[in-house]
């Protein structure tokens, strides 16, 4: 989910402005010429978008995306957004940012690639529509798990009423730390959300390698719970791994319009594998209009590439690698339409330690400093991009005193419980390069699930 969604902005401005090129029409396979961004969007070919599009765009399908904000001029997108609103709570509204994760969820899904000529950046399913719905994630100061939780539900509520088909939500935090009321009414607004008809995609999170720890809302009942896989389709070292993992989608070196100094960003975790499986939700919905959120899941789930191990599902991978294009081409028999094909869907969510009596009052917020170099444009300065209106803190720390402030603090920090999966430019203006991710082994071209 947007909890540790690392990314790294993609090239230098003077690169990104180019000849023109043309668009084609809605439903036609978008062109472009050489040296364009959608060049380097290996994931739309991996996918086989430009064979997709000439069935399906994702037209008359609204997706909406509950983040932290979004850039709602960048050129790129442009005529996608539908009025959103904003839960935030913080100034500015739902077009106000601190950081770019909005801007590239939405992009990943729905970007047109009219900037620069024509040779911007594609989303998956270029003609749906965004709702977007801003939420308090922490990158506008501190933000309880209650508020967090809280205004998830407030969002998929919106959404719903709105008509929004997919919900798309890549952020997180750790369930341990929420409050065991505040998912009993969370469930029950996924339930009713699931018999309204929407379908409810979150990422299961980014920490496979820091304890793997269950995350909210991705680990709940009637949630899509999506891991992120590298260009073999193997499942990245990052992405978290459990009976919640539904299906995985590209997530390493995704492209997508962002609001660093690009204009484009480089991005990687199960945030983006979320909004490309929101996508693919989409373009099935958009040719089949009548199938409820059940059969669209099980068509993406019976057509899915199954995991390299070559069972019918695992804990790493869940049912297997997402392929729209199968699912758009020989969906199969969608089966029932009133019958989950997740057996989750009527359990109990993943067991999970018991949160401290105290969780529910616990801050989760986490400074600047820990957000990730991979968000700074490349040859920019370092400042993080400024809100376009002032933005003030969410809810502050509260004041418990002397020593106990102090442990309650510390805990916040060390639970990183703000769903964001990125890291800070380090002061003095050095970038820090994370570790890479471990190495992936290779696979051979016919066990690729993107590759048939």
């Amino acid at each position: 989910m947007g909890r540790t969604n690392v990314r790294r902005c993609w090239r230098a401005a003077a690169s990104a402005l180019l000849a023109a090129g043309i668009v084609a029409g809605p439903v036609a396979a978008p062109a472009f010429a050489g040296d364009s961004i959608r060049e380097d969007q290996w994931h739309l070919d991996a996918m086989h978008a430009p064979e997709m599009w000439k069935i399906s765009t994702g037209e008359n399908v609204t997706v909406a995306v509950i983040d932290s904000g979004f850039k709602l001029d960048h050129p790129d997108l442009v005529g996608q957004f539908l009025p959103g609103k904003d839960f935030s709570g913080s100034p500015g509204g739902v077009g106000s940012y601190v950081k770019g994760h909005g801007t590239q969820m939405a992009g990943l899904i729905a970007g047109t690639g009219k900037a620069n000529g024509g040779k911007g950046a594609y989303g998956l399913a270029p003609g749906v529509k965004v709702l977007p719905l801003k939420i308090a994630n922490g990158d506008e100061g501190s933000v309880l798990e209650s508020e967090f939780v809280g205004q998830i539900g407030q969002a998929i509520t919106y959404a719903v009423e709105q008509g929004a088909k997919v919900v798309s939500i890549s952020q997180g935090t750790n369930a341990i730390l929420v409050n065991p009321e505040d998912v009993k009414k969370l469930n029950k607004t996924l339930a009713w959300a699931r018999a309204k008809g929407s379908l409810v995609v979150a990422s299961v999170g980014n920490e496979a390698q820091s304890g793997n720890p269950v995350e909210f809302p991705g680990a709940l009942p009637n949630v899509v719970g999506v891991g992120a896989s590298d260009r073999n389709g193997t499942v990245t070292a990052e992405s978290e791994r459990g009976p919640q993992v539904t299906l995985i989608a590209p997530g390493m070196d995704t492209i997508a319009p962002c609001t660093g100094s690009t204009g484009y960003c480089k991005g990687h975790g199960t945030s983006d594998a979320t909004a490309l499986v929101s996508a693919s939700a989409a373009l099935v919905w958009s040719v089949h209009p009548d199938w409820t959120a059940n059969q669209v899941l099980r068509v993406l789930i019976n057509t899915a590439g199954k995991p390299h191990d070559g069972s019918n599902r695992n804990d790493d991978a869940g049912y297997g690698a997402v392929r729209p294009r199968i699912a758009l081409t020989s969906p199969g028999d969608p089966g029932p339409a009133d019958q989950s094909p997740l057996p989750a869907d009527v359990a109990s969510p993943p067991a999970m330690p018991a949160p401290a009596a105290s969780s529910s009052a616990l801050p989760s917020s986490v400074p600047s400093s820990t957000e990730s170099p991979s968000d700074v444009a490349v040859g920019a300065p370092t400042a993080q991009p400024k809100a376009e209106a002032s933005s003030g803190s969410g809810s502050a720390l509260p004041i418990v005193g002397g020593v106990v402030a102090g442990l309650l603090v510390v805990a916040g920090v060390v639970f990183a419980v703000v769903r964001r999966r990125k890291a800070a430019v380090p002061p003095g203006g050095a970038v820090a390069v994370p570790p890479p991710p471990l190495q992936q082994p290779s696979v051979p071209p016919e066990d690729n699930p993107y590759a048939r």
